[in-house]
């Protein structure tokens, strides 16, 4: 892609990132009002049976998911035109779905600025090795590797450690204003649980949040995976990294049906919104539609999107992913180049 290119692409793109209020207050409505009406069922029907239970709870743990793109959104200061208006809705949100917003805000936004830059990872991104990495690492840097990326962990006890653990500390170098972000939003969910705790039992509490908690927090994961590991992936140095072939070609147009699209946020068209954060949730579908050169991006579906559980390692010689199993062919091919070299 040519600066040319690039430029008249983020022109075409600009019209689109101003936020509509009434649009953000009615997704605030028609996402947080079903959510509660959905965890009061969850939690009616326990006398009844768990199985039902789970009726319920799947789809608030969809709406939750919903909630956390609201908090997005306002962590890109996109959801409203006032920043202090995101702010607080980011913060709630973000109570909401175990979230301190000053913090998650800084991180995603270095995500943003490094994105696929191979010489820029580890804030905000899932961790990902080189084969060359691989290889020269230590025996229990790829035990720990190999544990990471394995699917039960990454997406079962990822959800768990992240969002209750990890997400309740400040990061090094905080500034104040963060970490009291960071404080109020630990004081309040202490707050809360304490409160439900007491109205309707811990058990009860824990088994109808805890059940929503866990699906839509291995949903997340599993969208900000798939939406940056998949077949025909960009990943350049620093010196060849281009902003604009990132957001385009390393984040995917994860094409889900209508209402998977609608409850997960439209994040699916992950390719607008790299390429504009400003962009908000709601306007995303329309710049795809209406921007030709964002319908040729790489797209995957539900099916094909499974295919990326067994992308584990970057390949920089060929640019691609592979997965573990594919490791001693490479090294084959590695030491049959070195045999093969022509001595000087």
């Amino acid at each position: 892609m040519t600066n040319q290119n690039a430029r008249t692409l983020r022109k075409l793109v600009a019209p689109f990132e101003k936020s509509d209020l009434m649009a953000s207050i009615w997704q605030i409505v028609n996402t947080v009002v079903p959510f509660v009406v959905l965890w009061i069922l969850a939690y009616q029907s326990l006398s009844v049976s768990y199985l039902l239970t789970l009726v319920f709870a799947v789809p608030a743990a969809g709406f939750l998911v919903r909630i956390f793109i609201i908090f997005h959104d306002c962590c890109h200061h996109s959801f409203f035109k006032n920043r202090k208006a995101n702010k607080i809705v980011g913060t709630i949100a973000g109570i909401l779905t175990l979230f301190p917003y000053n913090q998650w805000a800084h991180e995603h936004s270095v995500h943003h600025a490094t994105s696929s830059n191979l010489d820029k990872r580890g804030t905000g991104d899932i961790w990902m090795m080189t084969v060359d990495e691989y290889l020269a690492a230590s025996i229990w840097t790829k035990i720990g590797y190999r544990l990471y990326r394995n699917p039960l962990v990454m997406f079962g006890i990822g959800p768990i450690y992240i969002f209750v653990i990890t997400n309740r500390f400040n990061r090094k170098g905080a500034k104040w204003n963060e970490r009291l972000n960071t404080y109020i939003v630990n004081v309040s969910l202490a707050s809360l649980v304490v409160f439900f705790s007491w109205l309707i039992g811990w058990q009860n509490f824990l088994i109808v949040q805890g059940t929503i908690f866990f699906i839509s927090g291995s949903v997340g994961i599993w969208l900000f995976y798939v939406q940056h590991t998949f077949e025909d992936a960009y990943f350049e140095e620093d010196e060849n990294w281009e902003y604009v072939k990132a957001a385009v070609e390393g984040s995917s147009f994860y094409k889900l049906p209508k209402l998977l699209q609608w409850l997960t946020g439209n994040i699916g068209f992950h390719h607008v919104h790299h390429l504009s954060p400003r962009v908000p949730n709601y306007k995303l579908e329309e710049v795809h539609k209406s921007t030709t050169p964002l319908q040729n991006v790489p797209t995957i579906t539900l099916k094909t999107s499974l295919e990326s559980l067994r992308f584990r390692l970057w390949d920089e010689e060929r640019k691609n992913f592979v997965s573990f199993g594919d490791i001693k062919g490479i090294i084959k091919q590695k030491n049959m180049s070195v045999q093969t070299k022509p001595e000087l």
